[in-house]
């Protein structure tokens, strides 16, 4: 079933659209109501959270069991297999903490900022279960400080489980600087020990020595809303939807091109241009669309059918990534389009190694000068030699995903690179932008 929900990136009080998709999970509530579901609306849906049956007495197998059964990945990004996860951590047989990622630091994504507003205790409901599961007791949420309406609405719905006496765990909000590595798991651990929200590439990794120096689980807000839903109702309804080595369904965030952008939910295995027309049909004919965000692989426009799983992408040097999409158009110069995200991600690097405080600026304003016509002869050899140099040699992944985008704008958009490179830049290159790209300033601290 390849069926998929849209829903807009601005207006979460539209009504639903008339017939709900057949796959429509996380979004369910959504479709039914048009709007976000308060506690009493999720307890109405769904029940209160089985807790107990991350010990296997409400089901036939314990969490982690049924979640490994299920196949569920994570859909942060990197699709690491989540019952691998909580396994590590309790396995420590330590007190634990759950640490729910929602920073979403990717700008072109919106898919957890939109799940926070409409199901929040889908999410919440994950979190207290993996902390039954891993045997912990503090469950911290952590939100970028500069969404403070995003902060109130979970504030209140952590103040409705309050009232309610609904879970045995506690439950604390937290509001952390905003910078795109400030989302790695390892910043989030960082910081709630009192220092900066920037990756730590040493030792011990976050399973074994986390916050307070416990076994620390660290998942994806989307993750546990499945999770949740896992729990609930077992991993053979799981697997219903989606392919045999990557079910379930996805949060994609669609934007560009296309007439209806928004947040979709879709199962691995849609083909990418069913996508498109999920979000209202492109709005003039693609060059290309980007997948994955700033941090993944530009793909020309004749590999719109390939399906959104990482087995058909693996051979085009592409991945779903956290599920963005973004629709280029012929009338848009891609080389100006990928030297502002270079741009962006040069300005949001920690600076603690060598590959983000060097390699990616010098990146980004090779890629800069080319965008611009600016190039001397020994531009393009020189780019792709600093673009090779970057990956595996940080402390996180930031420059990987960085030269990740760079190395496939100068393969798709070879012809492109040609002409700025001999006649300067193309018709299309001083046209107003065509993908929302941050300002490319650093962020103001990191504590």
């Amino acid at each position: 079933m390849n069926s998929s929900a849209t829903a807009p990136f601005t207006d979460h009080h539209r009504a639903p659209l008339p017939d709900e998709p057949t796959d429509t999970r996380l979004l369910a509530g959504w479709y039914a109501t048009g709007r976000p579901a308060t506690l009493t609306d999720h307890l109405r849906r769904y029940g209160p959270p089985p807790v107990t049956a991350a010990c296997g007495s409400r089901t036939s197998m314990p969490l982690v069991e049924a979640v490994e059964a299920a196949g569920l990945t994570g859909r942060g990004g990197a699709g690491f297999p989540t019952a691998r996860k909580l396994r590590a951590v309790a396995d420590r047989r330590r007190r634990a903490v759950v640490v729910v990622n929602a920073m979403e630091s990717e700008p072109a994504s919106r898919k957890d900022q939109f799940l926070l507003v409409v199901a929040p205790h889908l999410v919440l409901d994950g979190a207290v279960l993996a902390a039954a599961a891993v045997g912990a007791d503090t469950v911290h949420v952590c939100l970028p400080r500069d969404r403070s309406a995003q902060y109130r609405q979970l504030s209140a719905a952590l103040d409705e489980r309050l009232r309610a006496r609904l879970d045995r765990v506690r439950l604390r909000p937290h509001a952390l600087p905003h910078a795109y590595v400030s989302s790695e798991s390892t910043s989030l651990v960082r910081w709630l020990n009192g220092g900066p929200a920037r990756p730590q590439g040493s030792p011990p990794r976050t399973h074994e020595r986390g916050v307070d120096r416990r076994p620390t689980l660290v998942n994806n807000a989307e993750t546990l809303a499945h999770l949740a839903l896992v729990a609930r109702y077992g991993p053979d309804w799981f697997r219903q939807s989606g392919t045999q080595d990557e079910p379930g369904t996805m949060l994609v965030t669609v934007s560009g091109a296309v007439a209806a952008p928004g947040v979709l939910e879709a199962a691995p295995g849609t083909p990418l241009t069913t996508l498109l027309d999920r979000a209202g049909g492109p709005t003039e004919p693609l060059r290309a669309v980007l997948l994955g965000g700033f941090a993944g692989t530009w793909l020309p426009a004749e590999h719109l059918h390939t399906p959104l799983t990482r087995r058909d992408l693996a051979p085009l040097g592409a991945a779903p990534g956290a599920g963005v999409l973004v629709a280029l158009p012929r009338s848009a110069c891609a080389l100006t389009e990928t030297a502002r995200m270079l741009a962006y991600l040069a300005a949001h690097s920690a600076r603690q190694c060598g590959p983000c405080h060097l390699g990616l600026p010098a990146v980004a304003q090779d890629f800069t000068a080319l965008a611009a016509g600016r190039a001397d002869p020994a531009l393009l050899s020189r780019l792709r030699h600093r673009t090779a140099l970057l990956p595996d040699r940080g402390a996180c992944r930031h420059p990987d995903g960085a030269a990740r985008l760079a190395a496939s704008a100068l393969h798709v958009f070879a012809d492109d690179v040609d002409h700025h490179l001999t006649h300067g830049p193309c018709p299309t290159a001083h046209k107003p932008p065509r993908i929302s790209v941050p300002p490319a300033t650093p962020p103001e601290t990191w504590r």
